[in-house]
């Protein structure tokens, strides 16, 4: 059995539409820069880290699809039918049920590649999840060769994920259950340390929370 026997499927939504309970963090020409920030430091980590073999990105956005794969990741089209279908979608028909696969949510800047492979040790060959930093959310959710994913991300998805049989997976874990919702889960993720393309893009714009050493990120397209 090869180390890196994972593959991780990402949906992400198109930015027009993304993170609107974050708008007002940045300034408005700004918004979809962020969030695609987000996803770009989210899939560097997970691309870096060592028990995945395969990033795979369901999104119809192009700006989205260009950027995740410069970094090396697969993109698919969304199929439509909301988050929980591009999931099984891109778990069950795009990567088939013959890898161990892992569901991750796009919006972790603060992720760390060590953090997930220790959640990814954790479950094993189990169907397991990871709580988020708020307790009702879900930020990731395993399934292993031959399983079925059976996501049921969305509001009070940990206790939904609970209640389908799925085993709560227990580790400290910061990066990987910090999501960004808010303004306050952005504050969060800058005191925890966030990737490079979140903090750039905060550090051009002059925001507190990044070292001057980042790399300043370009204007908005």
């Amino acid at each position: 059995m090869s180390a890196a026997d994972w593959t991780a499927v990402v949906p992400v939504k198109r930015l027009s539409a993304a993170k609107s309970r974050l708008r007002g963090a940045v300034p408005a020409a700004w918004h979809e820069e962020l969030a695609l920030a987000m996803v770009r430091d989210t899939v560097t980590a997970i691309a870096g880290c060592e028990q995945v073999g395969d990033v795979v990105v369901v999104t119809d956005d192009p700006a989205v699809a260009a950027a995740v794969a410069a970094l090396g990741a697969r993109v698919v089209g969304d199929v439509g039918g909301g988050l929980n279908e591009a999931f099984r979608f891109g778990t069950e028909v795009v990567v088939g049920t013959h890898r161990r696969r892992v569901a991750l949510a796009g919006d972790l800047p603060a992720l760390r590649p060590d953090e997930l492979g220790a959640a990814l040790l954790a479950a094993g060959d189990t169907r397991g999840f990871v709580v988020d930093a708020a307790g009702s959310g879900t930020v990731l959710l395993t399934v292993g060769r031959g399983g079925a994913l059976d996501p049921r991300f969305g509001t009070g998805s940990a206790a939904a994920h609970a209640g389908s049989g799925a085993t709560a997976l227990a580790g400290d874990w910061p990066g990987l259950r910090q999501d960004v919702d808010t303004a306050a889960d952005l504050r969060t993720v800058l005191e925890l340390g966030a990737g490079d393309h979140t903090c750039a893009l905060l550090h051009d714009l002059g925001l507190s929370g990044c070292g001057s050493s980042r790399v300043p990120a370009g204007p908005p397209r």
